[in-house]
């Protein structure tokens, strides 16, 4: 197994026939180079430590986030339209 990192999704296939895989996110990596564990918060709700043992495991690696440059300019068209004051319609009675 690959080792993961903090962000990355951990799914663990069932080694009963008819039990859904287990999905979570890992949310620590604990232990030594050679005795790797993961805190992990299952789909579910619950959060526990995962050792690796015997049965199919995968690890999902997250995706790399945009470039900063596309981020900030993203934001900054954002934070523009927001700031813009309302118009109000002169209204006459």
């Amino acid at each position: 197994m690959a080792a993961g990192k903090v962000g990355d999704r951990v799914v663990v296939l069932s080694e009963r026939v008819g039990q859904a895989a287990r999905e979570g996110e890992i949310v620590e990596v604990l232990g030594t180079a050679s005795e790797v564990h993961y805190r992990v918060l299952w789909q579910d709700g619950h959060e526990s430590y995962f050792f690796q043992g015997a049965g199919s495991v995968t690890i999902i690696h997250k995706r790399p986030k945009q470039g900063r440059a596309n981020r900030t300019v993203a934001k900054t068209a954002g934070l523009e339209r927001r700031r813009r004051p309302l118009k109000r319609a002169m209204v006459k009675h």
